[in-house]
């Protein structure tokens, strides 16, 4: 006779949640780091604004279909036979989206992105494109590591996750680094190249490290015998898919916006550095999501986990009001990035924008964890499609109205519509919390 399981507790939530938001908030320095690089090297506006205007926004846009095999490989990566179902159309998908990224940079489909879809200004489209040819490998390596880290979450090795972006940190902020010393390359050169080998790097360890998790802890078929197909593989995680693609395609649609406002190229410039500090704070409560997914089944789960993530909400939102109010908004941006003094006050003005986007982060990791756990992964999607239909709105009222700088805009928009789409999907989640509730308390 088995003896019970022990009811989970607040400390079993943050002793798995914490190597994961590490390695989540590690990984957000990277943005940070860029920003900080490019800043300190010839033309730092114009490769600001090329890289988080139009580098990063279309590499996103490409790479979405796959950054949900994160959540789905720790859901269902659960056999030998799965895990090699899951990684056939990890394989075959970045294959397809490594051409459309190719076919972007090399043909006049980056023209027309750049210059008719986003407005970009003139002087960031050469710049970007060279950006994004060098951020070429960034889809597929993604994609690799995001799938096998789903398998080490799994089986209880996440603190190699951590260790894995810190060999990423460390391999973009030695390229960072020597970018900055020799000064021979434009800003945009040494970022993207450091933005690429740093998740190759990641790529390599995180391979390293599940090969002997796939060999003795991976069992070779279902204890119940049930084998996933791909007609369920595919009602699972397409509308996981959709949700990303809507998600980051809105970052391209956020700087079209901002482009087409006043204070386009400074507000463009700010607009890495603003989101890369709040992505910090957000990550913690992104690493929340896998928490939830992996423990919401155990005994006293839907207490533990609720009153974690009530106190997470405060402390995120909360540390950013203080970066916001205090001089360390100041110190961040200005000593520590180096911006001028200019983009110093746009920065610090837009970042009260974004207070609340933390405290949303863990609230949608939260509620997606209790959809994911029903199979339902419909509403994840209706939920994003709420965030566009809120978003674009106010993005165009700014464009009509024509007197505000669009980072204020932009961040606003942002604001709002994540609002929305936590709304959405605590109602969507309510009869799933309830009959977890009843089940483990």
């Amino acid at each position: 006779m088995s003896l019970p399981e022990e009811r989970l507790t607040t400390g079993h939530v943050f002793r798995m949640w914490w190597p994961l938001a590490g390695s989540w908030m590690l990984m957000a320095l990277e943005g940070p780091a860029v920003s900080l690089a490019i800043a300190r090297l010839a033309f730092p506006e114009i490769n600001l604004a090329a890289y988080g205007g139009l580098v990063f926004p279309l590499a996103l846009f490409v790479e979405a279909p796959i950054i949900m095999l994160l959540a789905a490989s720790t859901a269902l990566c659960k056999d030998w036979i799965t895990y090699r179902k899951i990684r056939r159309f990890m394989h075959v998908t970045c294959g397809m989206l490594t051409s459309l990224h190719l076919l972007i940079v090399l043909t006049p489909l980056y023209s027309f992105l750049a210059r008719t879809a986003i407005d970009a200004p003139e002087e960031i489209i050469g710049p970007a494109r060279l950006g994004l040819l060098i951020m070429l490998p960034w889809t597929w390596s993604i994609a690799y590591r995001r799938f096998n880290q789903g398998v080490l979450i799994r089986f209880g090795h996440s603190l190699s996750i951590g260790v894995g972006t810190m060999i990423r940190l460390l391999t973009n902020g030695s390229i960072l680094l020597a970018g900055y010393l020799l000064k021979s390359f434009d800003g945009i050169v040494v970022a993207t190249v450091a933005t690429s080998m740093g998740v190759m790097a990641e790529a390599l360890y995180v391979a390293f490290r599940v090969r002997p998790v796939l060999r003795y802890q991976l069992p070779k078929a279902s204890e119940t015998g049930a084998v996933l197909n791909y007609g369920d593989f595919f009602r699972f995680y397409i509308p996981l898919s959709l949700t990303s693609i809507i998600l980051i395609g809105a970052r391209p649609i956020l700087s079209a916006g901002i482009s087409r406002m006043p204070n386009a190229i400074d507000s463009l410039a700010v607009l890495p550095v603003v989101t890369g500090l709040t992505f910090l704070l957000q990550s913690a409560g992104i690493a929340y999501n896998e928490v939830v997914i992996a423990l919401l089944d155990k005994p006293g789960a839907t207490r533990a986990l609720r009153r974690f993530a009530a106190g997470l909400m405060i402390a995120t939102s909360g540390g950013l009001f203080l970066i916001a109010a205090t001089p360390l908004a100041g110190f961040w941006f200005g000593t520590i990035t180096g911006l001028s003094p200019r983009l110093v006050e746009l920065a610090r003005n837009g970042l009260f924008f974004a207070i609340l986007l933390p405290a949303l982060a863990v609230a949608q990791s939260w509620n997606q964890g209790v959809i994911l756990q029903s199979k339902k992964t419909r509403s994840i999607t209706e939920a994003v499609l709420i965030y566009l239909i809120v978003s674009i709105p106010i993005l165009w009222t700014g464009m009509r109205i024509g007197r505000f700088s669009g980072i204020y805009v932009g961040l606003l928009s942002m604001a709002v519509g994540e609002g929305c789409r936590t709304l959405w999907l605590w109602l969507r989640s309510r009869s799933a919390r309830h009959a977890l509730f009843r089940g483990t308390g």
